[in-house]
């Protein structure tokens, strides 16, 4: 958009494209007519319609025109409306109109009921048409109609799913100058978007990195800005910024001096105002990113500020991190992660089934894992860590404790690291063995709690991807022995030759004849097959979950990247299966 409008403004002669008088496409509402309707136009004209706009790409504006007449069922047609159709066209047959060219089919009131729902949606006032196309699925429910609620269910998703595009057209005579910043530590990055006559025609992007850090005031920052760009500048009729600040009314008066006409701030708080700004403070976030994400933190320095914020007694350069999976201590497992100078070394991950405990206890799920892994190393004489990572709270610190306490390593620093209530996306605090009435709280942009949440998330996937293999192997197995003719033994000589679950599903009669004899290979294939074709004919030799949701595989690589993605179990069948922050470079 913005590349068409400089195009257009000051066509330079090598451009060949976008020098047309044509814009991005838009959506007019004629609410100049009686019985208005909804059309597609790329000529933005001040006729006392409503123009919103422009859509990228344009296929968005037809879809959403395609949504109106399906659902809103206003006209499309041009002719003049006053009634005297003896009867309606196709359109009304097929439900996308409400036919008001006949008598009695449609009152301008429930016309004009229509309209207002469509100006909503264009509007982006989704919430209150959601809200509203929610209540009507509700009294359509009550009332049996379960066809039509479905259609309110299914609109009230498209309505939500639309929410947030593009609004860079307004009224065509405003000449407003809109200001948005992000801020992380002393790092600013700060969006100035130019609108002249209601048209985004530029943007501007401005970085400081050596702002205060305790006594950073936004209003304070922001009134030195306006001042000094301002100085320079051309002074628009209205500025836009995302908060207020005292001197206001007098840079208001100065400004006003300096233009000649009178000048507003504002600080909008709702309505296309304040979504205007909060677009641009999108796009300065989007900025801050390229321009300090791409500079990643020198990992040495972070594990430093690690030993000094966790008071450890040597560097951080091995870190070992255990978490516990299960489903209501069904198939109870145990994964740990090793961090070595910041990457994941995969190579020294290790996963346990928790032999001991009956039902979900996980501390003495915990106390087990970590006593079956620093006793083996300590039988095998292999390094310890500099740190021990828990997942959990006190509890599993404490039993966690209590197990290197029997194997006298008390000297092994550990931390636990705890969820706040019902957002496990996050990290609450920090807990330090021997230091628990004390918790550690991190500032949400640290590289320090950054980096514990990857490794974090790590521990987890590993935990719940071996969970969910143990989970298989459970049901498969137990699948394989009601086929006629599999026992124990039959199941057993199958898995140990073919080597995965995947292989015996996948397998051809003749690859199986050897094991279990032709007969029997011809009902595990006949099985197998059936159940792919249940399944909608679904791959058998792809690596699946229960209900067909991939596995995990457990070789992804964490870099320290700034980039928040959530591996969210599919079947939400326990809460200690919500993870935080995942990287996969393998996809």
């Amino acid at each position: 958009v913005l590349e068409s409008n400089l195009i257009k403004q000051h066509k330079p002669r090598f451009n060949v494209l976008l020098k047309d008088d044509k814009q991005y496409p838009h959506l007019k509402l004629t609410i100049n007519e009686p019985f208005p309707r909804v059309m597609i136009t790329r000529k933005v004209q001040r006729d006392g319609a409503l123009y919103f706009g422009p859509f990228l790409p344009a296929s968005l504006a037809r879809r959403t025109i395609d949504l109106i007449n399906r659902t809103f069922q206003l006209r499309t047609c041009d002719i003049e409306i006053d009634g005297k159709l003896p009867r309606p066209c196709l359109e009304y047959h097929i439900k996308r109109c409400l036919g008001p060219c006949v008598k009695g089919l449609c009152t301008p009131a429930e016309y004009q009921e229509s309209v207002r729902d469509v100006r909503l949606l264009l509007e982006g006032k989704n919430r209150e048409l959601a809200d509203q196309l929610e209540s009507r699925m509700t009294e359509a429910s009550e009332a049996m109609r379960f066809e039509m609620a479905a259609r309110y269910r299914d609109l009230r998703k498209t309505v939500l799913a639309i929410a947030e595009q593009q609004k860079m057209a307004t009224s065509p005579d405003r000449d407003v100058d809109i200001f948005g910043y992000y801020r992380e530590g002393a790092r600013l990055a700060l969006q100035l978007f130019t609108m002249r006559e209601g048209k985004v025609v530029g943007r501007r992007e401005f970085f400081w990195e050596d702002l205060p850090e305790e006594d950073f005031d936004p209003s304070t920052f922001l009134s030195e800005v306006l001042a000094q760009y301002y100085s320079t500048d051309y002074v628009p009729r209205e500025i836009h910024v995302p908060v207020d600040f005292a001197d206001r009314e007098v840079l208001e008066k100065a400004l006003t001096e300096r233009r000649g006409r009178r000048v507003h701030i504002l600080d909008p708080q709702r309505g296309q105002k304040r979504e205007m700004i909060d677009l641009v403070e999108k796009n300065a976030k989007l900025a801050f990113e390229q321009r300090f994400r791409v500079l990643k933190p020198d990992m040495e320095r972070v594990l430093e500020e690690m030993q000094e914020v966790l008071e450890l007694p040597r560097f951080p350069a091995r870190i070992e991190s255990f978490d516990i999976s299960h489903i209501q201590g069904a198939e109870n497992v145990a994964g740990m992660v090793v961090c070595e100078n910041g990457k994941m070394n995969r190579a020294e991950y290790r996963k346990f089934r928790i032999k001991t405990v009956e039902g979900a206890n996980d501390t003495a799920s915990m106390r087990e894992a970590v006593f079956r892994r620093y006793r083996r190393q300590l039988d095998e004489q292999k390094p310890l860590p500099d740190l021990v990572m828990i997942d959990g709270g006190k509890g599993q610190l404490s039993a966690a404790a209590d197990a290197m306490r029997e194997l006298d390593l008390e000297a092994v620093p550990m931390i636990a690291v705890v969820k706040p209530p019902r957002r496990h996306n996050d990290i609450s605090h920090l807990l330090v063995k021997g230091r628990e009435h004390e918790p550690v709280f991190l500032d949400s942009h640290s590289p320090v709690l950054r980096l514990m949440q990857l490794i974090r998330d790590e521990t987890h996937r590993t935990a719940v991807s071996y969970h969910r293999k143990r989970r298989e192997l459970r049901d498969f197995t137990s699948e394989l022995t009601a086929i006629p003719g599999v026992g124990e033994k039959r199941k057993t000589r199958l898995l140990r030759n073919f080597g995965s679950i995947q292989r015996v599903a996948s397998a051809s009669v003749a690859e199986l004849s050897p094991f279990i004899g032709r007969k029997t290979a011809e009902e595990v294939v006949e099985h197998f097959t059936r159940q792919r074709a249940l399944a909608g004919g679904g791959d058998a030799g792809a690596e699946t979950g229960q209900a067909g949701e991939p596995m995990l595989e457990s070789d992804a690589v964490l870099e320290l990247e700034p980039i928040e993605t959530g591996l969210v179990d599919p079947e939400g069948e326990a809460e200690d299966l919500q993870p935080i922050r995942s990287v996969d470079h393998n996809g």
